[in-house]
């Protein structure tokens, strides 16, 4: 079956965009400093982390991660954008299109499993301040992170493939500015309620079991916070963890709601995609540098070494 697939449809029209010209183009300039912005935050959060050794403990060894993961999701998604933009055609062949929505569930799915891995820590390091440490070996971390990975490439490898059997022959039409797998039922004129049952059901154990670990981890980092006598006390410990919480609500909204919502060709749905594929990686750098104050003096210290090498 896999052989004659696609053979009616070799290509899709992503039409989440303006028809527009002059909208297209404000578009187009928009999305485009929006990318830039995402790529240098995203990259001078890793830089800083790197080259500041005070910063090489887990919760940034984490934070490192989400940055670079950040800068794979918005480079899978925004560039196609993009290049729709500026072009009549707004094409895309049917294997590119599995593509791109195999990498976008498979990023997203790491960027939740990081997520509750962060609040994990946030637990760890304020619930246990003293076993820190022990809890939070340099192994544990290395682990947490490739099991994150490699459990949402697994997820997504599975759900993918099964999209691949699929036959595309009722419309070309895609309604969004990107490829997702949810989109592609209703361009199937073949039977794919098992590939919905599959969706569903990884999406559930996947994004409801990292909230639940997101979840209790905040309930007994707000127990103990609230057992810290002093106020001082109090608002440094949420300090710690206030980017982190910011950063998982921002990202579990809007996938949640994606993936979750029956697919109609609602407006909301492109708000969702857009909300946690192009504005979560622009926005999670500067929750991280501007709530954060060890991340903000690292990097005012490298803009004051970078102003006087160059004078």
């Amino acid at each position: 079956m896999a052989l004659v697939n696609h053979s009616t449809i070799i290509e899709f029209l992503l039409l989440g965009v303006p028809e527009d010209h002059h909208t297209q183009a404000l578009v187009f300039v928009l999305f485009l400093v929006v990318y830039l912005l995402s790529l240098s935050g995203n990259l001078l959060i890793i830089l800083v982390i790197r080259t500041n050794s005070h910063l090489h403990t887990p919760m940034y060894f984490f934070l490192n991660h989400l940055s670079f993961l950040d800068l794979c999701y918005s480079s899978v998604t925004v560039p196609k954008m993009l290049e729709n933009l500026l072009s009549e055609k707004k094409a895309i062949s049917v294997e590119d299109c599995l593509t791109q929505a195999f990498f976008v569930l498979a990023f997203g799915g790491t960027e939740l499993c990081l997520l509750a891995v962060m609040a994990y820590d946030r637990y760890a390091a304020i619930c246990y301040p003293l076993l820190y440490g022990q809890m939070m070996s340099n192994e544990l971390c290395v682990g947490l992170v490739w099991g994150s990975w490699g459990l949402a490439f697994l997820d997504a490898f599975i759900n993918t493939l099964l999209a691949w059997n699929l036959d595309f022959c009722e419309t070309q039409v895609v309604s969004n500015f990107i490829c997702e797998i949810p989109s592609l039922f209703p361009l199937s004129c073949s039977n794919s309620s098992d590939n919905f049952a599959v969706l569903l059901g990884s999406a559930l154990l996947h994004a409801f079991g990292t909230f639940i670990l997101v979840f209790f981890s905040y309930a007994r980092i707000v127990s103990t916070i609230l057992s810290i006598t002093s106020t001082s006390g109090r608002s440094k410990a949420f300090s710690t963890c206030s980017s982190h919480l910011t950063a998982v609500s921002l990202f579990y909204g809007s996938g949640f709601l994606r993936y979750l919502m029956p697919t109609s060709g609602s407006p909301w749905e492109l708000v969702f995609s857009m909300q946690y594929s192009v504005v979560t990686p622009l926005v999670n750098p500067l929750i991280y540098s501007l709530k954060n104050k060890e991340v903000k003096a690292s990097l005012k210290n490298m803009l004051q070494k970078s102003l006087q090498h160059l004078r």
